[in-house]
């Protein structure tokens, strides 16, 4: 028999501002210590030195995070003009300069090409498997890899602000996998004059909002108190895009159970995927077909 893992059963969304300097795992094992939670994940990894949206899952909420994973998600960036690095962020070894600027009416051009469907090629330095290992490892030991595109959805990307020559600050509207450095660093190409991402600030996921998220300092100063429970969202707001049918006292045992239960359908069509409610509690996640929901993930209520 495996061991029991050790913690509170607490389910739900703490929203963390995260700062520079921290890899995501940190702070949600940061979360999981503070809420003193059996289990915790996040929806979507920022880079040590991102700012912004971490969306920190306890519990039950855990089995929502592909949801968030999957939704719009938007950026605010400055991109340096005029350096490339190993990187393509401030952080790598600057390998290629010129002394060619673009004009804003050059910049705003040329953003054009980077919104709808493209397709983009991941940083050298990222989490994406080559060949079962992750690509940083590589290009750590000096490893240049060719790395497939991927397809990207881009709703909006736009320049905010011109502080200098050097220096172009956007806002990017994404779906998931998008990678803002390669944004950068491919804008650079088109441009002529190559460029990295200075700084990066994920500003809203999903639902949740930068201004929903806690400090490192205010996790600390609140840890292991109800004050930071407080502060705790409800694991449906993991399930915000989908709809929500009602289910009978029946149809949530069966549905706990695994098995398809009766829900009451309303703006939802045969095949949707919806999520089911009794009383005001989550029970479970499926498919609807004819007046049932066919679970595919079921939230366990604490004993």
């Amino acid at each position: 028999m495996g061991r029991r893992r050790k913690g509170r059963d607490i389910s739900g969304w703490l929203i963390v501002d995260k700062p520079a300097g921290i890899t995501s795992t940190s702070v949600v094992n940061k979360v999981r210590w503070a809420l003193e939670a059996k289990k915790a994940g996040h929806a979507g990894t920022l880079d040590p030195e991102a700012t912004g949206v971490l969306a920190v899952a306890l519990g039950e909420a855990t089995k929502t995070v592909p949801y968030i994973t999957d939704a719009l998600k938007a950026y605010r960036f400055v991109v340096r003009l005029g350096q490339a690095t190993n990187t393509d962020d401030a952080e790598g070894e600057v390998i290629a300069e010129t002394d060619l600027r673009p004009s804003d009416d050059e910049i705003k051009e040329a953003l054009h090409q980077f919104v709808g469907d493209v397709m983009q090629v991941p940083p050298q330095f990222s989490a994406v498997k080559i060949d079962g290992e992750r690509a940083y490892k590589r290009a750590r030991d000096g490893e240049e890899m060719d790395i497939a595109a991927r397809p990207l959805w881009v709703e909006e990307l736009v320049m905010i602000s011109r502080p200098d020559a050097d220096h172009v600050e956007l806002e990017m509207t994404c779906g998931k996998g998008g990678y803002v450095r390669s944004i950068a660093r491919d804008l650079g190409e088109a441009l002529g004059c190559k460029a990295h991402v200075l700084r990066l600030r994920r500003t809203w996921s999903g639902p949740f909002e930068v201004s929903d998220g806690l400090s490192i300092d205010q996790i600390d100063e609140m840890a292991k108190t109800p004050a930071l429970d407080a502060y705790l969202k409800p694991l449906e707001i993991g399930l915000d895009e989908l709809p929500e049918l009602h289910t009978t006292l029946d149809g949530a045992t069966k549905l706990r159970n695994g098995n398809p239960g009766m829900v009451f359908a309303k703006d939802v069509e045969y095949g949707d995927e919806a999520w089911a409610s009794f009383d005001g509690t989550p029970i479970a996640v499926g498919i609807y077909k004819g007046g049932e929901l066919h679970p595919k993930r079921v939230f366990v209520q604490p004993e």
